[in-house]
């Protein structure tokens, strides 16, 4: 929280997030204690969360699933951790795990800080590496590579990363975190301020994609990818639930469609689950609704409308290919699509 000096003695109260992660990293030259190797690795995520959402659509785009494998944690957690219930016997069936606390307890029996996902696991100590989710998705890019699909894309590119970390910067500040600071403000002062720079920022998005097709130009890039996974909870919950209500994103011409075409390239809208997204952020956070009543709006059917952005650049993924469809393990069930369509 930050004192007011203006002299009324008001607090601002504004929310604040621990960005206190495990920082190791996994590289291939060997400037780390966590090499890369194919199978030694476990990404644990959560469908609901925006932050893991980022990393499962990483792996797909890059085709990474056999090199990392993935287990999923349910959408809701207690104080203690995240669990493994979706699984038959609640264990996690390659670490073993009831809850994703006992992989930061491996590696430090005294860890007292937040139980985050996306979380790198190694499975052989069963400890995690690294939950620092802006890293591991850059990793992924630029220390993965001799483990990429053939005509995977390139989502860091070297002669775009000065602008595309300005850009990520704001993207994550304004909007990634900004949804939240709305959220969790705990002062009317604090509520206005984080309101009127979320907007001002979807209002600067939007005019930067009012000519060109993605973020950075004509393809596709991590860039993207983070502002997605918050445009895809926009209307489900941050709408409502996190009072960001000057529009919803489908009252956002041009943002809306650049969400609707991103949501039907391939490794994106299949990522995407509704049903979880609601029960995480309307059961989880009692504190902001008590009853932890779950909404069964709205309609996302609009998701699936033609989008047009075609024009504006016909190579999302450069010189690159779309993934192919996702590992049946990791597919979202049809009925938590669009709609409770079945994804196209």
């Amino acid at each position: 929280m930050s004192a007011d000096t203006s002299g009324s003695g008001y607090v601002e109260a504004e929310y604040s997030r621990d960005s206190k992660y495990i920082s190791d990293r996994i590289t291939s030259d060997g400037s780390s204690r966590w090499p890369v190797e194919p199978g030694r690795y476990r990404l644990v995520i959560a469908r609901a969360c925006p932050w893991a959402n980022r990393s499962v659509i990483v792996r797909r785009l890059l085709g990474l699933e056999d090199a990392i494998s993935m287990g999923m944690c349910g959408p809701t957690h207690d104080e203690r951790s995240w669990t493994f219930d979706l699984d038959p016997d609640g264990r996690d069936p390659v670490l073993g795990y009831e809850r994703l606390q006992e992989a930061f307890l491996a590696r430090d029996p005294e860890y007292s800080r937040g139980i985050t996902v996306p979380a790198m696991v190694d499975v052989p100590s069963g400890a995690v590496v690294t939950n620092n989710f802006p890293q591991i998705t850059l990793d992924l890019s630029t220390q993965w590579t001799a483990h990429h699909r053939e005509g995977a894309p390139d989502l860091y590119p070297e002669h775009l990363r000065d602008e595309m970390d300005e850009v990520m910067e704001r993207v994550y500040q304004e909007v990634n975190n900004g949804v939240y600071r709305c959220g969790f403000s705990g002062s009317q002062r604090a509520y206005d301020k984080a309101y009127d720079r979320l907007f001002t920022t979807l209002d600067w998005l939007s005019e930067r994609l009012e000519s060109q097709r993605f973020l950075m130009g004509g393809q596709i890039t991590e860039a993207d990818v983070r502002l997605f996974t918050t445009l895809a909870r926009f209307d489900t919950v941050y709408h409502g639930h996190f009072k960001c209500n000057r529009q919803k994103l489908s009252e956002m011409p041009v943002l809306w469609a650049y969400a609707r075409d991103l949501f039907q390239t391939p490794g994106f809208g299949d990522t995407i689950d509704f049903p979880q997204i609601k029960e995480h952020y309307y059961v989880v956070h009692a504190d902001i609704n008590p009853t932890q009543i779950i909404p069964k709006g709205p309609d996302t059917s609009g998701w699936l409308l033609p989008h047009d952005r075609e024009q504006l650049g016909e190579r999302p993924f450069g010189d690159g290919t779309p993934p192919g469809p996702p590992p049946p393990a990791e597919q979202v069930p049809a009925d938590h699509g669009p709609g409770g369509i079945p994804h196209r």
